[in-house]
């Protein structure tokens, strides 16, 4: 999956979050995802290549950097909190673009306000 890919599915998934919105508050480089205000995912270029950085728990972000050759650190983001997703080698592939979308998505949910949450993190995706 080259940058190009990785982000058009990456987006895609988005397009099936209820309350899921893009904005530009960081000018046309930067396409930040938000939910009821919170940001939940980006997408920008890093030396040429672009990148999806979405926020991830602080265990599952440690093991996924360690284990995956495809994820680092967040780029400019808490390095605890966040990972970036890179294309071009074989570790991600689409259910787990999406999975990591949509896990980026619910721990932004959790810390909503109830009031605030378009779901409940807590049974969204259940059937």
């Amino acid at each position: 999956m080259d940058g190009t890919e990785l982000q058009a599915r990456a987006a895609a998934r988005t397009q099936e979050l209820p309350g899921a919105e893009l904005t530009h508050p960081f000018g046309d480089d930067w396409d930040v995802y938000k939910v009821s205000g919170k940001v939940f995912m980006l997408f920008s270029q890093v030396e040429g290549t672009n990148v999806v950085i979405v926020k991830s728990a602080p265990s599952d972000a440690k093991a996924l950097v360690e284990g995956m050759e495809d994820i680092t650190p967040g780029y400019h983001m808490n390095k605890k909190h966040w990972i970036t997703l890179n294309p071009g080698g074989t570790g991600l592939d689409e259910q787990l673009v999406d999975d990591l979308v949509t896990e980026s998505y619910l721990l932004v949910l959790e810390k909503l306000p109830r009031r605030l949450r378009p779901v409940d993190p807590e049974t969204f995706g259940q059937v």
